[in-house]
């Protein structure tokens, strides 16, 4: 297993595999990442939380600057505000389309002022509601090249997945003097999208990510353990004040939120942390990898 930048990270494969029965497959391997112990099934869980935290509005806030929270407890969306209109980066579920414009209005702006609908990756719980979005506002949706196939075959109602321009990794996308750079982090999905961008707050420039998962199969081929080693090794080197990602758990959204309520130091700027999701994933990544080639030897 490669060196991994974070402090501390102990990392230990659980053999097992007996589990009660009606359980499900076996939930292993496990990692400990700065004491913590996660497994296949924990990181999912802590992701996706119940199926009443995925469509339950969480209190829409600033993080920093002209970007804001719009999202679910556990499905994130943020809106970036300009000028001359608004970004917003995922549409979740369209279930939960009325929710995030719940959500943009009490942040004080216009749902129809979204001029541009982005992503982090083509699963329906981050951009199945991009048609309905696009409907109400007409947005010009964009998304990675690598990602358009599995979006075309997202068609919520039969809805045709809308698609006005196909970027590529490192293209960027610019409105009203907010610049954000697309950078291809595939390994979850074939176009997992992070986007960088920069944002302003008591006179000072901060480094913002926007991270798509990186959370690994439980079967990795060749191809995709190719992509999450370049992926890894991609998020690594992006400057970082501010991490956020596409679930709240990935940059521990509910814990900083109520710091911000009291007050003090914005608790979002927090360059320690920015590597830490990463380290949890990839440490979970290599211990699935161990296990896939031990149980390959004759």
């Amino acid at each position: 297993m490669k060196k991994l930048s974070m402090i501390v990270l102990i990392l230990s494969v659980s053999l097992s595999y007996a589990q009660t029965a009606g359980q499900g497959p076996p939930d292993h391997p496990s990692v400990t990442v700065q004491g913590r112990t996660y497994t296949p099934r924990s990181i999912l869980a802590r992701n996706m939380g119940t199926p009443e935290d995925q469509t339950t509005q969480f209190p829409p806030h600033k993080i920093i600057g002209n970007i804001y929270y719009v999202g679910t407890r556990t499905l994130s969306s943020f809106l970036i505000v300009t000028p001359q209109g608004n970004i917003l980066i995922n549409s979740t579920y369209e279930r939960n389309v009325p929710t995030i414009e719940k959500s943009v209005q009490q942040s004080g702006f216009k749902f129809s002022d979204i001029k541009i609908l982005l992503g982090t990756h083509a699963h329906g719980d981050h951009q199945e509601g991009d048609a309905a979005v696009k409907q109400l506002t007409g947005a010009q949706v964009m998304m990675m090249a690598e990602d358009v196939p599995a979006l075309r075959e997202m068609k919520p109602g039969g809805k045709e997945h809308p698609i006005d321009k196909i970027l590529h990794d490192g293209e960027s996308v610019t409105l009203g003097g907010t610049t954000l750079v697309a950078h291809l982090t595939a390994g979850h999905t074939r176009g997992c999208t992070t986007w960088t961008t920069k944002a302003q707050e008591g006179g000072k420039t901060y480094n913002v990510v926007i991270n798509c998962s990186l959370r690994p199969p439980n079967v990795l081929t060749p191809p995709i353990t190719d992509e999450f080693n370049r992926s890894f090794k991609r998020v690594r080197s992006l400057p970082c004040d501010v991490q956020v990602g596409d679930h709240p758990a990935q940059y521990d959204m509910q814990t900083k939120y109520a710091k911000l309520r009291s007050g003090g130091r914005n608790p979002f700027i927090d360059p320690a942390s920015c590597k830490l999701e990463a380290d949890i994933e990839e440490a979970m990544f290599h211990a699935i990898l161990a296990e896939q080639q031990k149980a390959a030897q004759p």
